[in-house]
């Protein structure tokens, strides 16, 4: 689109910036619809679980309750405390909403559809999910109140404590791809296993990263069990207990954008992205379009997420911390070094 555009009377420069805006627009749009909707699922998958109905008076099968409720929040006053820092407090929940968005600019959709497809994209999520603590953190000092404040360090010391993890299970999948490209990714997965699995995951030396890496983005996303930065029997609503209105509605948004981020990060690191589980010619899968594919994946991690977030208790604080620094640290470094060795004696052979 971008060079189609830059062909036409707007030129090369005006071309490619109305090109990159309508990417963009295509992008974050469809992904606020689809945040809308997923908060649907999510309180039906719920509901499902404690034998209730869940969403079911707004629309056709309670399909317009996240509409409504965004129309609500939407109408509803801003208010800010008197003792608050207006400023930072009105900039925390701009942040995290937008550093939110930021990161899908690498995602790839499918072959060849992906915003911007730079050869660090991995650095790149590193990077910008890194980021998304600094809203946390402004927001629960910025509200000057004693349990925003105390979510908010919880959530620097957790997100620090699982992404130290998150970066050494992303080595392993980096050694395995050599590459740092997420569309690269995807296709160095093409037939792994056998010639026909389409998938890192169901090697033996990465599905423990795999599994390890969907507990620790549960963990990055304060997605149940480990929401401990808005417990409630704790503290009220954590760093969110004094927002309200659109302000409390950004957090929301950020937090599902995220949550499904983190959904496509399992599906293209290890479960073969745009890519049908089998490469094989007498199922026609390829014909199947590899957005659809990635849709259905990310779907079932998401409905993994809210599995969890059903079944699983609250994990105590001091048991997140050794979770992140006594189990799973020690466990990724380790697993970097078998899965180095084992690159280098496949490309190399033993040592003599």
């Amino acid at each position: 689109m971008t060079e189609f555009l830059q062909s036409t009377f707007l030129g090369a420069e005006l071309g490619w910036f109305v090109g990159t805006l309508a990417l963009i627009l295509l992008i974050a749009l469809p992904l606020m619809l689809a945040v809308a909707m997923i908060i649907y699922v999510d309180r039906k998958i719920w509901a499902a679980m404690a034998l209730r109905r869940g969403p079911n008076v707004v629309g056709p099968f309670g399909l317009l309750q996240s509409f409504a409720d965004g129309l609500k929040v939407f109408l509803q006053e801003t208010i800010i405390p008197s003792s608050a820092n207006k400023g930072l407090f009105l900039l925390a929940p701009i942040i995290t909403f937008t550093v939110a968005l930021l990161a899908w600019a690498v995602i790839p959709f499918g072959e060849g559809m992906v915003l911007a497809n730079i050869n660090i994209g991995l650095l790149y999520i590193l990077a910008i999910s890194s980021l998304g603590v600094y809203g946390v953190v402004i927001a629960g000092w910025a509200s000057n109140s004693k349990y925003p404040f105390f979510s908010a360090m919880r959530a620097a010391a957790q997100m620090i404590s699982y992404e130290v993890s998150i970066g050494f299970i992303l080595i392993t999948v980096v050694l395995f791809a050599g590459t740092f490209n997420l569309s690269d990714i995807v296709r160095s997965q093409e037939g792994h296993i056998f010639g026909m699995i389409n998938a890192y995951g169901f090697n033996p030396l990465l599905f423990p990263m795999a599994v390890v890496f969907l507990i620790a983005s549960m963990a990055e996303t304060a997605r149940h069990p480990f929401d401990l930065t808005e417990a409630e029997s704790e503290l009220v609503a954590g760093y969110q207990t004094e927002y309200s209105s659109m302000s409390f509605a950004l957090f929301w948004l950020g937090e599902y954008a995220n949550i499904l981020l983190m959904c496509a990060l399992n599906v293209i690191l290890f479960w073969g992205g745009w890519l049908p589980p089998l490469d094989v010619d007498w199922i026609p899968w390829f014909d199947i379009p590899g957005i659809f594919w990635l849709f259905g994946k990310m779907f079932f991690f998401f409905f993994i997420f809210s599995w969890v977030m059903a079944t699983v208790p609250r994990y105590r604080y001091d048991q997140l911390m050794r979770l992140g620094w006594k189990i799973f640290l020690p466990l990724s470094l380790l697993w970097v070094v078998l899965v180095s060795g084992y690159v280098m004696i496949d490309k190399f052979g033993l040592p003599l």
